[in-house]
Formats: structure tokens, sequence, C-alpha cells
């Protein structure tokens, strides 16, 4: 008796439907993701329920023709790739040619489109009842297509009865609509939700890229936080094929995008948007890759802000992996991680250091601040003269100049209401008010009220007086121990470990193979006490998969150092005279981080004229 059969094309598609779409923001993201490849330049998404009774979404892109149409309900049929080798290479969001013939398996789909460039007025409508084609006929319709999805699982009871509420479903569409909208800021978007529109977001029509999505995020959320402005590039080759013998020319990464300035972070990481090639993505890597770049500017249990932008040669990631495409996987991984991790670093360092400006005298008044605040430019003047004024930083930066590490491409004159990068709050003068607490120092700058925490900046200044005195002294001291300890390890971590020995042996950690899955453990850092080497092995190795073989040689030593300074700073209620205040602030100015103390909390914080003046009701 034969026990194989071959199924149905409907419960073919029914099949793959369970993998494609999971709920209805699933829906929207592959005829949203249609729309885009189809080069449209407006989008208008409509749902209702919760997307459970309609999903619309119509857009100006190409269109298809009569032929075309039919043809798109095929499963696999696709207009992105041709060729096996077309994978190893794919530009576009979609690729697999089995989104729609899936959703339209699921539900009562229709499909109107037209050619932009038809001849005639006349489109096509392709009406389809759970998988089967019920009218195909011709109808009048704009450039475009709009597919319309209505009761969607309707002969899916079960997968039906697990969708979550309609609050639910509705949020999950509209956050992937908001990465989609961050994705391409080019591209205008229109959301209605039960015939009420949600937002209506115009397409940001700039050269500067950063400008066009600071725009849209401003659009989507409505704050403006605090965003530093992240440029970087890099080179790498070419992954080897084997076929042709060729290794290739190297090839550009680079990251750019906007990430939180320090003290600007989340509980969770749901403000931790990454795009690759213009792909919303999930990355474990890059996930470690960005704490790694923050390193000891969050707290313990933050996570960080940031819309990064990952552009790659499409040879260098794959985007095959995974049934919604949420996830990528890159050829070079170890040096994306690396390349992130040191984005993040260089642009926190630029923020810090000083840049390089035109020699200005910091006594006169300063010109109007760039921001429309009423009472600001008479605000700063009326000061008490009885307290001494605060060194100034040699490079005063001026509030409308630009960054030097702002891209050069040509910045329109209405970004000075909205600067694109936030000066540095150690570069702008500071004068003394008082002590309060015996621990927060009452400071005033042109731009407000300054605030800082004097054991935490004097945390900071010894931490990296200290760090600096050690990597002066070269490799990390080792220290052998009386009785080494033998550790075995699960296979997956003695393959880790063993590729991490040279790496483990600079950071002063004597390990060494004693078997296939065994190491020995025969010396430690002078500053390190183990109880448990076993544990102590794995967060190492934990802590190299999250850093990077390029880590540096004293982080063994970090929290050792931290406590060290956390004991020796100048603790609350410990009274600092006039110059004894001066001093701490010019030193937490030559601070390569200053404004976190080593655990991440903040050292200074600023309240702007603007937030005093909401407070005080002298502004709506």
């Amino acid at each position: 008796m034969n026990r194989i059969r071959l199924l149905p094309e409907q419960v073919a598609n029914q099949i793959a439907a369970g993998e494609v779409v999971e709920r209805p923001a699933s829906v929207v993201k592959e005829l949203v993701e249609n729309s885009l490849d189809a080069g449209a330049t407006r989008l208008t998404i409509e749902i209702q329920a919760g997307g459970r009774s309609l999903i619309r979404v119509t857009d100006d892109g190409l269109g298809m023709s009569r032929d075309d149409a039919l043809l798109c309900l095929e499963r696999h049929a696709t207009s992105k790739i041709l060729r096996a080798e077309d994978l190893s290479s794919i530009a576009t969001l979609g690729f697999r040619g089995e989104a729609l013939p899936s959703i339209a398996s699921v539900s009562r789909f229709t499909l109107t489109t037209r050619e932009r460039d038809a001849d005639t007025p006349e489109g096509t409508q392709v009406i389809i009842n759970g998988g089967k084609i019920a009218d195909v006929k011709a109808c009048g319709s704009a450039p475009g297509a709009t597919v319309e999805v209505r009761q969607l699982f309707f002969n899916l009871p079960a997968r039906r009865k697990f969708l979550r509420s309609e609050e639910t479903e509705s949020a999950q569409i509209q956050h992937y609509l908001s990465m989609a909208a961050l994705a391409f800021p080019a591209v205008a978007f229109e959301f209605l939700k039960d015939s009420r529109l949600i937002w209506q977001l115009p397409a940001v029509k700039t050269a500067d890229k950063w400008l066009a999505v600071r725009e849209r995020l401003r659009a989507l959320q409505g704050n403006d936080e605090k965003l530093l402005i992240v440029k970087f590039s890099d080179l790498f080759p070419v992954v080897d094929n084997s076929e042709t013998e060729d290794a290739g020319a190297p090839t550009t990464f680079s990251v750019w995008g906007l990430m939180g300035a320090p003290g600007v972070s989340r509980s969770t990481r749901q403000d931790q948007r990454v795009f690759v090639n213009r792909r919303p993505v999930e990355n474990r890597g890059i996930n470690f890759a960005l704490l790694e770049g923050y390193h000891t500017a969050l707290m313990k249990g933050r996570y960080p802000v940031c819309c990064l932008f990952i552009e790659v040669d499409a040879a260098e990631v794959d985007v095959n992996i995974h049934p919604a495409k949420r996830e990528v996987k890159f050829h070079h991984e170890r040096a994306v991680r690396q390349w992130v991790a040191q984005a993040v670093r260089e642009t926190l360092q630029r923020f810090h250091a000083p840049t390089p400006a035109p020699i200005t005298p910091p006594r006169p008044a300063p010109p109007p601040s760039p921001q429309p605040l009423p009472a600001a430019p008479s605000a700063p003047q009326p000061q008490p003269r009885d307290f001494p004024n605060w060194p100034v930083a040699p490079p005063a930066v001026s509030p409308p100049a630009q960054p030097a590490n702002l891209p050069p491409t040509p910045t329109p004159a209405s970004e000075s209401s909205a600067p694109p990068h936030p000066s540095a709050l150690l570069q702008v003068p500071l004068r003394l008010v008082g002590v309060i607490g015996r621990l927060y120092v009452v400071l005033e700058s042109d731009r407000g009220l300054v605030l800082l925490d004097q054991h935490a900046a004097h945390e900071r200044i010894l931490f990296e007086q200290m760090m600096r005195r050690l990597e002066g002294s070269g490799a990390s001291p080792s220290q052998r121990l009386l009785l080494p300890e033998t550790i075995e390890l699960s296979a997956r971590d003695a393959h880790f470990l063993r590729e991490q020995l040279p790496t483990l042996t600079r950071l002063g950690v004597g390990l060494s193979e004693f078997g296939e899955r065994t190491f020995l453990l025969d010396a430690l850092p002078p500053f390190v006490r183990v109880s448990e080497p076993r544990r102590f092995v794995l967060e190492l190795a934990d802590e190299l998969k999250a850093a990077g073989q390029d880590v540096n040689a004293l982080r063994l030593g970090e929290a050792t150092v931290a406590k060290t300074v956390c004991r020796h700073a100048v603790k609350a209620n410990d009274p600092l005279a006039g110059p004894e205040l001066e001093n701490l602030v010019e030193d937490l100015r030559h601070c390569v981080m200053p404004y976190t103390c080593p655990h991440g909390r903040p050292t200074l914080i600023e309240m702007n004229f603007r937030e005093l003046e909401k407070k005080f009701g002298r502004t709506q």
C-alpha cells in the first residue's frame, strides 16, 4: 500500500502560508515589500479589526499587465531573480515569489493593477477566494497596484483562533510600518486604521540622508531626543569563489545613521533599529556589538537607542535563512561586529572630544541660540558675578557651527532650527552657582541648568587615569596559580576557546589544551580572584563573544579598577572648595568618556531653558 502522496496545490499553499503568514502584520510586510520593490513613491495602508477583516495596500509602483497579474499568483513566480546564482546577491526586499499565493490561499484576495506606462487606462482585477480564482476581469485603475485581503484565515479557524486582540495585531502592523518608513524616508506613507487616519508621512526630499532619517523619526515619534550622527566605513575582501578561483576586489562596508547621545537609553531593545541594505533585521551579533560600543557608557540593564543602516555588498550577506526574512547572516560576521562596535565607539569619542573650530573670544555674549527660545537670549545675562567663571575648553563650540564628523553633504538652511548633532556639554562655558546636598554641583551654561555628580565625575577621572597607567605598562600581567585547575567544557565552547587562546594569553589568562574538551587553567591576572574556575572561563568566553578578539588587554581588570576608584573617589558630603571644583570639571573635560561613570551612570545632567520655561508655565 502506497502511503506517500503528493499534496494538492491548495494544501501546499496553506502549508507555505503557515511559514510566511504568521499574523496580519506578516501580510502587510509582504505587500509593502512588493510595493517598495516595484518602485512605489507613495503607499497607503488601510486595516480594519487589526487586519482580520481587511488589509488594503495601494501603491503607485510599476504595476502589472494582465498576464503578469495572473502569473504572480503562482508559487515561486517572481521578477526579482532568474538563476540560483542570484540567491547569493539579493538586492531586493522580496525574492521567493511565494507570498501572494500563500496569502491568497488563506483569505479572500483581490488584486487590482495597471502598468505605469500602459497605453490604455484599463487595468486588471483578479479575485481569489481561499486559493481558487473566482473572477478575472478588466477594470479602471490608477497606475500601480492595490491588494485587498479580507477575512484572513477564514478557512483556517485554528489559525484565526490563535490571533491576538485587535489592538495587539494593530500595534504589530504599525511597528512594521514605522520600520519601513524609516528605511525609505523618500517614500510617502499613509496609514489608516478602522477608517481613521493614524499618520500621514510625506516624502522627505533631501540629499542629506541623516537629515531625512531624523525628520522621519521626528514625524513618527514626536520627541526630539539628542541623537548623534554615525558615519563609518571600511573595506573587506569579497568571499572567495572556489569555482572561479577569483578572490575579487575589496568591497565597502559602511555604517551610518543616528544613535543616542550619552544618557539616552531604554530598558528594552524596542528603540534599537538596525537595517541591512534598507531591510529591518534582527541579529544577535549586532546587538552585542552595540553594547560593546557603548562599553562603560550604559548602565547595566539599559540598551542603546539607535537607527543604524548597515550597507554591504549583496554578496556579503545572506537573507535567505529565515522564512520571514527577519534574520540575516554575514559572511564576515566577526568583522561586521567589530566594525559596528568601532563605529559606535568612535561616534561617542567624537562627541566627547573637543572638535576644532574657529578661535573666537569666549567672553562676549554668545549669538542667539538656534532654537527659537523666547527667553533664552536674555536669561543668561543677569547672573551672580561673585562666583568665578569656569574655564572654557579651547575649542569653544558656537551653537551654529557644524561638528567635524558631519557628512560632507550640504545641509539646507532649514536645518538650523534643529541641529543634526548636539553640542557637547563640556565644550560650552560653564559658571558655578553652588552645591546642593554636598554632592550635586549646580552649574549654568548658555543653554540652561547643569547638575554635576561630584562622585560620579571623580570616578570617571580616576578610572581613566588608572586604565591609562595600566595600558602604558604593556600587556596585562599574569600570575601563576599554585594549583592549576582542569576545566571540561562542551564541544562548542571548547572549539571557541581553542581559537581564542592567543587572545587569552594577551589578557593574562594562562589557559592551555589538556585534552579534547579539557583545558588547564594555570595563570590569571593579579587583580582577578576566582572561586569557581569553570564559571569564570564560561563567563570569559561569553565576554569574548560579545567583545571580539580586539578586546582591550585590561578588560578583565576593569571591574576591579571600577570598584577601586569607587572607594577612592570623592564621596557625598565631602565638601569641595571652588578651585577643587574647577579642577574637577577641567579634568573631566580631558576624559575620553566624560559623561558617564565607569558603571554607566551619568556624571552630568542638563535642563535647557525650554524645559525650565515649560515647567514654570511660560511656554506650552
